[in-house]
């Protein structure tokens, strides 16, 4: 383990730490550590977003249709509907997953996995009339999970530990 020197107080304290313990001077070098160590969980983030934008426009149309032909059929099925707030919860965790993706905060960093476990909790048992949809509830539980486990190793990352 290698140490550096506070320049505020010159104390030595391990070079891996987040600020100086002694008088809470931020750690210059940190900043390249956690950028490289928080690398894989930020474009990890980015990814699902730019997905989960694009499954949006998906799941909306097969929502419509559903929608449509449960009205026709008059079946009092619900399927329609969940598929579209299901639809509107994926675009918004995607927009705020692809806005917070840098963030050092692991609240902003779980926000996006509420969303998308909200969305997928509309999704269960609605397999009846439209067949598609626990799957895309199934990926909105994957996605919150990455967004969870990612805020989770954000705050270890802040800490000072190694992930």
């Amino acid at each position: 383990m290698a140490m550096t020197k506070c320049v505020d107080c010159g104390n030595e304290y391990s070079d891996k730490a987040v600020q100086c313990p002694k008088c809470g001077c931020p750690n210059p070098n940190v900043e390249l550590v956690d950028n490289r160590r928080k690398g894989v969980w930020s474009s990890g983030r980015l990814i699902i977003g730019i997905v989960s934008i694009i499954l949006f426009i998906l799941i909306l149309f097969q929502s419509c249709a559903a929608g449509m032909s449960n009205a026709l059929q008059d079946n009092n099925a619900t399927s329609g509907t969940s598929g579209f707030v299901l639809a509107i919860m994926m675009l918004i965790a995607g927009i705020v997953g692809i806005a917070t993706r840098n963030s050092t905060s692991n609240i902003t960093t779980m926000v996006p996995g509420g969303f998308y476990w909200f969305g997928a909790l509309l999704t269960i048992g609605t397999g009846a009339t439209y067949g598609d949809l626990p799957i895309w509830g199934g990926l909105s539980f994957i996605f919150g999970l990455v967004f969870i486990v990612a805020g989770i190793k954000t705050k270890k990352l802040n800490k000072g530990g190694v992930s």
